[in-house]
């Protein structure tokens, strides 16, 4: 078990890492990289601390739970690059990666034991990046996400801005998780201990068009129209994403933690982002 009260350091403090935040009751460090990052730190009970700032960063490493929300590039992951050696003094590290590193497995299940198979450079990049902070500390965890929804970032916002698209793929179906859940999951993790891989995501693997249908129906306007997926003519990012159609299982973290998603599926969450509209 670990003491709530210790330390927490985000390495690219963004949507996800800021939720887990709210829910720390220690002390917690975020780092930035402009002013713009500064600002939106300074409207949130996070410390911040520039990038670029070794020392201060390997004080406030020696005893904390690192968390790791930034995306690898061609060279590799930036947070392991600037952080280098000094990671080893943690407390623990989270690499918060994506289930796009099991690949396509035909709507069948992705458990954590399920062979990585990255289809897109993307997802490799992330396995690749998992490895090496697996090597960096012996306390490490792998989280994978799968579509993240929340305030600000869901089906009524597409709906609103008029981007919305029900896109049909026979078959077809992803898994996604509430950003509430992600915080409360890091938070189960971390607290328990927990090392490894974990999947984390809520309940129901869905079609991606009946999501957007439902939110249509809960604010009330009519749904977009129903598009082949063969006519959508998509971006090559976006045809990657329906080039892979998986069922993402939360079984692990729930026997390891005892977890629950607080939206068990996308319907629970949409509601509750509209009743927290109001």
């Amino acid at each position: 078990m670990t003491d709530a009260l210790e330390p927490l350091l985000l390495i690219g403090p963004g949507y996800s890492a800021r939720a887990l935040a709210k829910l720390w009751a220690g002390p917690v460090y975020g780092t930035i990289r402009s002013e713009k990052s500064s600002e939106m730190l300074r409207q949130t009970d996070i410390s911040a601390i520039p990038i670029d700032d070794a020392e201060t960063l390997a004080n406030v490493i020696a005893g904390a739970h690192l968390v790791i929300s930034t995306p690898p590039g061609p060279e590799g992951c930036p947070a392991l690059q600037t952080v280098g050696s000094a990671a080893a003094s943690a407390a623990s590290i989270s690499y918060l990666s994506t289930t796009g590193v099991y690949g396509d497995l035909d709507g069948g299940w992705a458990m954590e034991w399920s062979a990585p198979n990255p289809q897109s450079e993307r997802a490799q990049r992330r396995l690749d990046a998992e490895r090496s902070w697996q090597s960096v500390h012996p306390k490490t965890r792998l989280v994978r996400l799968p579509g993240i929804y929340g305030p600000g970032r869901s089906a009524f916002d597409r709906l609103r801005e008029g981007s919305a698209r029900r896109i049909v793929k026979p078959g077809q179906v992803f898994s996604r998780v509430h950003v509430d859940d992600i915080a409360s999951g890091l938070q189960a993790l971390i607290t328990m201990g927990a090392l490894g891989v974990y999947n984390l995501c809520d309940d129901e693997a869905a079609p991606p068009q009946d999501v957007i249908a439902y939110a249509a129906k809960l604010i009330g306007v009519p749904p977009p129209p129903e598009i082949a997926f063969a006519d959508a003519d998509l971006s090559p990012m976006a045809q990657s994403f329906y080039r892979e159609c998986k069922r993402v299982s939360n079984a692990k973290i729930k026997a390891a933690t005892g977890w629950r998603p607080l939206y068990r599926t996308y319907r629970e969450g949409l509601q509750t982002l509209l009743r927290e509209e109001i």
